[in-house]
């Protein structure tokens, strides 16, 4: 079977169109921002959740290690960490909204940092863990450690890979 001009002009055309969506779809699921050879496993007190549609984001303070006040920056305030996740609706069949992380809330995940250094990074198939309402969990230990802590999503908190520094890159 043979096509004509403009069949094949057509046909040519829709692999043009395919191609470029397929490489628009690509580069918005694109990890290359994170660090995917170093994970850091974090524990820190919730500042505030984004329901973005996209990517929903959650934005901590971390704890130190006695596990008894967030880590700040020289000027005394505290330093704020921001991970990525999936788009609202897949997060909230996790269990993770803004309602089930509201302000206050302690918790701890796992992530890939941000390349640039700035303090975020991705969940990518890291586990989130809640700790019970005002229980922070024991001097270097997380939320899967404390009874009564919570499960959201799939996975366990994973192995680190190294500590995050201490004074991220500033925003």
């Amino acid at each position: 079977m043979s096509l004509t001009t403009t069949q094949r002009s057509k046909v040519l055309t829709l692999g043009v169109i395919a191609a470029a969506f397929a490489g628009n779809a690509a580069a918005h699921h694109s990890f290359a921002m994170y660090d995917v050879q170093k994970t850091y496993v974090m524990t820190g007190v919730v500042t505030r959740v984004d329901p973005n549609p996209n990517h929903l984001q959650i934005f901590f303070a971390p704890l130190n290690e006695a596990r008894d006040q967030v880590l700040k920056d020289d000027n005394g305030e505290p330093i704020v960490w921001a991970v990525e996740m999936d788009g609202a609706a897949s997060a909230a069949r996790e269990g993770i909204s803004v309602n089930g992380f509201p302000r206050g809330t302690i918790m701890s995940i796992g992530l890939h940092p941000l390349r640039n250094g700035f303090p975020g990074g991705g969940r990518g198939k890291s586990g989130l863990y809640k700790c019970p309402a005002d229980t922070p969990p024991a001097p270097g230990k997380h939320c899967d450690s404390v009874p009564g802590s919570t499960s959201h999503g799939e996975g366990e908190l994973p192995q680190p890979t190294g500590e995050p520094p201490a004074r991220p890159a500033k925003r």
